[in-house]
């Protein structure tokens, strides 16, 4: 494969493994009706008159499958984090005794599990979606190359690395969705 023709796929390649670790990302944050620390890694609080997130001013930690409990490293803290989560918007409504704060999270319906799923599979489709237009970028880009007198077998074989690339991706994509999906509906 030509140099040039190269570069272009290997900047395809680097740009669809941000994609897919951008829906692995997106996928987490879709709660599978069991309590993850991460599950609250959005939440910002007020430290002093500056926003950090969550992690950096409390322990998060899981007591049983069903609850979170959060554990302030100043016990002043207790009141700006509990504020944080009920205005974060996710739907938790947070509980403290004066030293820890505890997040109890419901068991899912069927209806939201299958909302859940439709959530997941169209976060996927986003991922191929921007899988796709690095694919077309990249095809322009070695189309263009024959003005620069690349060969058109040099062009052709990039084009047909770049869809095997496309493919391996949305491929990727597909069986993280697949995960999540079994994820979401096991009760």
């Amino acid at each position: 494969m030509n140099e040039l023709v190269k570069a272009y796929h290997d900047e395809a390649k680097d740009s669809m493994e941000k994609a897919v670790v951008h829906v692995e990302l997106e996928l987490q944050k879709i709660r599978a009706g069991k309590a993850m620390p991460n599950m609250l890694d959005g939440v910002q609080v007020d430290y002093y008159g500056s926003m950090v997130p969550l992690s950096q001013v409390a322990n998060i930690s899981t007591p049983d499958p069903r609850s979170l409990m959060i554990q302030p490293w100043e016990k002043g803290m207790i009141q700006p984090i509990e504020t944080a989560i009920v205005n974060s918007n996710l739907g938790m409504a947070p509980g403290n005794d004066g030293n820890v704060i505890r997040i109890s999270i419901p068991p899912l319906t069927e209806e939201r599990r299958k909302d859940l799923v439709k959530k997941a599979k169209a976060e996927g489709e986003n991922g191929k979606i921007a899988i796709r237009n690095i694919r077309k970028d990249a095809m322009s880009s070695i189309k263009g190359l024959k003005d620069d007198g690349v060969s058109e077998d040099a062009i052709k074989v990039g084009e047909d690395e770049v869809q095997k690339l496309t493919n391996d991706f949305i491929a990727k994509v597909d069986r993280h969705i697949e995960r999540k999906e079994v994820d979401i509906m096991t009760v």
